[in-house]
């Protein structure tokens, strides 16, 4: 997508801190918290690694099986590759990369060893809990990361390489790469991005719909004053993501709606420009593909060896 400096990020709103009265630091830490896209040239003392690294392994997970292993990556080149590869050149300057993986693997040698029935690989029930588990254990590290003044980011766009990357870390059988997490020193203070608030996203006993008006007050007030300057190339991409994913008769009714309005809004951004709604769904096959190469077949009946 086209960029100028006018162009507020897909991030979100940037926002001052305004709340000073927290009941400790731990709910200071979590709701200032920003992710961190500068980082200094400071090396992260292997003590305080330690810790972090100790904060994810004690994160909760189903039947505290632990099935997940974390690649720490601190390789220079093994960095600039991947910062190359997710097209996000800040990440090689994190010192430590970590590259959080579902990890039956482990666990089967373990079942193997002690004459065990073993079928996790091949469970939705045991994928999802184990999903689940990883990302307990990266936002675990995550917080630790930032309760000792250090700074990190997810890098999303590494979904996009997962058999390279299973390649570059040679990934065994029953494991696969969820998430990668940078982290490091910040150059400067992370910015704070709005969010939406808890009257909107925690409903209470059950699912509560909102009024359309009132949807559209909290994302308005979420994302003020952020508006996307119309030019020809992003009409342009604008019509054939509406056209491609609903036809043609939407496409003309969203140009429509954003000539009248003299700006393109950010949800039309997030999915007719950012994360293209022609585009996202594509691979999907090739997504089931890449867990059946790492040895999972959870999206297949279960046939027993006999």
């Amino acid at each position: 997508m086209q960029k100028n400096d006018n162009t507020p990020s897909h991030h979100g709103v940037k926002i001052p801190v305004k709340n000073n009265n927290y009941p400790n630091e731990t709910i200071k830490l979590l709701i200032e918290r920003g992710s961190c896209r500068n980082f200094s040239d400071k090396n992260i003392e292997p003590p305080v690694l330690d810790f972090i690294l100790s904060s994810g392994v004690h994160a909760p997970t189903g039947g505290n099986l632990q099935p997940y292993t974390i690649i720490k990556i601190e390789d220079k080149n093994m960095r600039q590759k991947l910062a190359e590869k997710c097209e996000q050149i800040f990440m090689a300057k994190a010192p430590v990369h970590l590259l959080f993986c579902i990890d039956w693997h482990r666990l089967k040698r373990w079942a193997e060893l002690e004459t065990t029935p073993f079928s996790a690989t091949s469970s939705f029930r045991h994928f999802w809990i184990s999903f689940q588990d990883v990302i307990i254990c990266a936002q675990n590290i995550c917080t630790a990361s930032d309760s000792l003044g250090l700074g990190s980011v997810y890098i999303g766009t590494s979904v996009d390489y997962i058999r390279e990357i299973r390649t570059m870390f040679e990934l065994p059988e029953g494991v696969y790469p969820v998430v990668l997490l940078c982290l490091g020193y910040p150059k400067i203070k992370p910015a704070i991005r709005k969010k939406l608030p808890p009257s909107i996203v925690v409903h209470n006993e059950k699912y509560q719909h909102s009024e359309d008006e009132e949807i559209l007050q909290f994302f308005n007030e979420k994302y003020e004053d952020t508006r996307i300057k119309i030019t020809e190339e992003r009409m342009k991409d604008m019509e054939e993501t509406c056209r491609e994913v609903h036809g043609e008769e939407f496409a003309k009714k969203c140009i429509e709606k954003i000539k009248d309005t003299g700006y393109i809004t950010q949800v039309q951004r997030y999915f007719g420009l950012h994360y293209r709604a022609n585009e996202m769904p594509q691979g999907n096959k090739e997504y089931l593909k890449s867990f059946e190469e790492a040895g999972f077949y959870w999206f297949e009946e279960f046939m027993p060896e006999k």
